[in-house]
């Protein structure tokens, strides 16, 4: 797909229109030190994944009932732990771009609805479609959740661009079939070194 034939932007959350990143690492600090594993182990698989699977690959010796009780208790730990949250370099400038261009939008989270409306509304964004982890029954990088977007918003996921600064939900957006556009040096069909970028480059492809 070329950028001139793109109908939707897809993004994710935590790290890509909100950042939050130091809440996210202080909350998985303090889960495996609750859990007795390494913390470094813990953020290098964590980031981007919804908290159960994370759980799964870092205490597999428990069972599912357990697995969703840590997963529970990750969650706890971020709901308010907000004070550093706040809107991404670029976000409200790449969202007023697709406000003029009439482009929907959407974001695709791997955060439950509670922790997802409490960040998004500490930063200050509202979105017009919401697919946090509840609404999908296979988490990043299952493609699910931007296919479920894409559905939602009307829009067949080839004509989307998908969002992302954590490798597995740009696995997710590549096996939805999307275009993909990747932060913090991750390869995507397109690099960004920030939102300011896509705002310029969909001002551009716009005109």
């Amino acid at each position: 797909m070329e950028l001139g034939q793109l109908r939707a932007v897809l993004f994710d959350m935590d790290g890509t229109l909100v950042t939050s990143d130091a809440s996210v690492e202080r909350a998985w600090t303090t889960w495996a030190a609750e859990y007795g594993v390494d913390p470094v182990e813990v953020l290098s698989q964590a980031h981007g994944a919804p908290a159960e699977s994370t759980a799964v690959r870092m205490l597999p010796h428990l069972d599912r009932a357990a697995w969703l009780a840590a997963a529970a208790r990750q969650m706890e730990l971020q709901y308010d732990d907000l004070s550093d949250v706040v809107a991404a370099p670029g976000a409200f400038e790449v969202l007023a771009v697709l406000d003029r261009r009439a482009l929907p939008w959407a974001v695709v989270t791997s955060a439950d609805h509670q922790l997802a409306k409490a960040r998004l509304g500490a930063a200050g964004i509202e979105p017009p479609l919401l697919i946090a982890i509840e609404d999908i029954t296979q988490g990043k990088p299952d493609p699910e959740g931007y296919l479920r977007a894409a559905e939602l918003l009307g829009v067949d996921a080839q004509y989307c661009l998908v969002v992302e600064d954590a490798e597995v939900g740009l696995a997710a957006g590549r096996a939805a079939g999307a275009i993909t556009a990747a932060l913090k040096g991750l390869d995507g069909d397109i690099q960004l070194a920030d939102l300011h970028d896509l705002a310029e480059l969909l001002n551009r492809t716009g005109e």
